[in-house]
């Protein structure tokens, strides 16, 4: 039998990584302080979930200056989208093995 979790990928299995790829699955880019109010997040928190993401190469950050102040913002990667939708259909296809 086939092991019906293989595909479940474990950078995901965190609830603020899921959130955080949500949101940037439906926003093209989005600034750290609207992800970290969406999420409820403390400053630390949530650049330490940045921080795992932007190593598995699943976004990207870009910063630039905004009437001299920093802006930081983050977009999903090709890779990061397509990871996230495999994901996704794992854990639809885990839902629906056992619907049956």
């Amino acid at each position: 039998m086939k092991n019906i979790i293989e595909n479940i990928n474990k950078v995901f299995e965190s609830r603020i990584r899921l959130g955080l790829m949500s949101i940037l699955m439906v926003h093209e880019t989005i600034d750290f302080n609207t992800i970290k109010d969406l999420l409820k997040l403390t400053d630390g928190n949530l650049a330490s979930h940045i921080n795992a993401l932007e190593k598995c190469n699943y976004i990207v950050v870009k910063k630039e200056f905004v009437d001299k102040k920093t802006k930081t913002s983050y977009s999903a990667t090709q890779l990061g989208k397509m990871a996230f939708k495999n994901h996704i259909d794992a854990l639809e296809n885990l839902i629906n093995t056992h619907n049956k």
